[in-house]
């Protein structure tokens, strides 16, 4: 199932993570009754309140009290983004050594200590920051703090331990990239997208790059960004935020404050006339895949540059492809003159490096990625041709509000929100600032920036050819359709 659009945390350079906590409408469905939306009060539950510690640690508490639990993230503003040429991947390599000891805990002794606690954690990795979560009893989250303060300042294992977690992330890369041709082609893609910007390496790193990285190269790497005032300590649930408050001043506030690296322009030149790159690997199917150059939303403030196209952008991508039977599915995948098996849309409303809005397809048997690429373009021209109707308009912005709802069910995702808005500067309450702003999003917006943003100088397309498959060799399912997708 898909739903219209994901929440803005999920926006943060996840591609591709479009499940649905909603119900999704169905073709034909009458659309939603009209009026302004809202997001209900959550019973239990109170606003997120944000502290800053002496040593510049950002500490945000959500209370949440309908059941006995809570969550702890810790997000780092650092991702593949911070890398440098010869070392990519090697914030993906610190996740994994984030859990290979301290002094004072020894490796894999962190997550036996969650587990005994009757929690759960893990950590993921982006092109645009890192993040370590635990779920555990309320009552427990003083030791998880203490534990996850103590791998952020005191991160430390032999190089013995490096040199096996190595081979595991080369397996990873093997199974997620290059067992998978899909994804092959996405970062040759995404190299060609981008010229100067960081987002031309993949998150998990070039095969050699891996290979070539030292032991020494992921301390430096956390020696230099995992810094107090580059990180965010997030809890939600069951919790007193002064009490929070002084267990963080107690853990985390301990850390000696040093100052965050400055960070260097990386600035994408202007593309000027379509770029094309064809990928050939065994498959059984082609694949192609546009990026078009957009803006996204770098600002909730009211007169922030191109705010309003960046949200009517997300909006138009939600009209395509937020809904079964939404608009790509039912003109490209359906009836006898069908031209894809599955097609996608997918706009990066926000994310700390340049923004692109995604079409892709699998062309359907009997035609060619060129068709499926003819047929894409077509749908966004329509609408800027025609403009979209007041009724899909309702449908993706009643969809939107809906998934927040849901997601206000879980005391992670409200974390993980919070989390999310803080990497990009958002305040704490960005999810209601930017629903009330969708909700000024109309049908001309939508047209207007299907008319301004689709020509041939903003466009990259990628084709996977497909060659042979080797019957000797076992095939894997694929685990990305689209270009950039995170390493967790």
């Amino acid at each position: 199932m898909k739903r219209a659009i994901p929440p803005l945390g999920l926006l943060l350079g996840l591609f591709g993570a479009l499940s649905a906590t909603a119900q999704p409408a169905q073709a034909g469905d009458p659309p939603p009754a009209s009026g302004a939306l809202h997001l209900p009060g959550d019973a239990g539950a109170t606003k997120a309140q944000q502290f800053t510690l002496a040593n510049g640690l950002t500490v945000i508490v959500k209370p949440d009290r309908r059941a006995p639990t809570a969550v702890q993230m810790v997000w780092v503003r650092v991702g593949s983004m911070d890398e440098v040429d010869g070392t990519s991947g090697v914030a993906h390599m610190l996740e994994h050594m984030m859990f290979k000891g301290t002094p004072s805990v020894p490796a894999g002794e962190f997550s036996r200590r969650v587990a005994a606690l009757g929690g759960r954690e893990n950590a993921f990795t982006t092109r645009d920051y890192t993040g370590y979560y635990q779920q555990i009893p309320a009552s427990r989250l003083e030791e998880v703090m203490q534990l996850e303060a103590d791998r952020f300042a005191h991160n430390q294992w032999p190089d013995a331990e490096f040199t096996k977690e190595r081979q595991v992330v080369t397996e990873e890369r093997r199974m997620r990239t290059e067992d998978n041709p899909r994804a092959q082609m996405g970062e040759v893609l995404n190299a060609q997208v981008w010229l100067a910007s960081p987002y031309r390496r993949p998150v998990i790193g070039w095969m050699s790059d891996i290979a070539a990285y030292t032991a020494d190269d992921v301390r430096a790497f956390h020696q230099r960004w995992y810094v107090p005032a580059n990180a965010a300590l997030v809890v939600a649930g069951d919790v007193d935020p002064a009490q929070v408050l002084r267990w963080a001043e107690a853990t985390y506030g301990r850390i000696p404050a040093r100052a965050v690296p400055a960070r260097k322009p990386q600035v994408e030149p202007v593309q000027a006339g379509i770029r094309r790159v064809d990928f050939k690997a065994p498959a059984e199917q082609a694949y192609v895949a546009l990026s078009f150059k957009v803006p996204g939303l770098e600002s909730l403030a009211a007169d922030a540059p191109q705010a309003d196209d960046a949200l009517a952008l997300t909006v138009l991508s939600a009209v395509l492809d937020g809904y079964s039977g939404a608009r790509l599915d039912r003109a490209l995948t359906q009836g006898p003159d069908r031209v894809a098996d599955s097609v996608g849309a997918y706009h990066s409303l926000v994310a700390r490096g340049p923004k692109t809005f995604m079409l892709y397809g699998v062309p359907a048997q009997g035609r060619t990625a060129a068709q499926v690429e003819s047929a894409l373009r077509a749908q966004v021209a329509k609408v800027a041709a025609e403009g979209v109707s007041e009724a899909e308009l309702r449908r993706v912005k009643t969809q939107w509000v809906a998934g927040e709802v849901f997601k206000r069910d879980s005391v992670f995702e409200q974390a993980n929100e919070l989390g999310s808005n803080w990497i990009m500067g958002f305040p704490t309450d960005a999810d209601e600032q930017v629903i009330a702003r969708l909700e000024k999003v109309t049908a001309q917006q939508v047209q207007a920036v299907a008319q301004r943003y689709f020509g041939d100088d903003q466009l990259t397309v990628g084709t996977l050819v497909p060659q042979p498959l080797d019957p000797s060799q076992a095939r894997r399912p694929a685990q990305a359709d689209v270009p950039g997708a995170a390493v967790h």
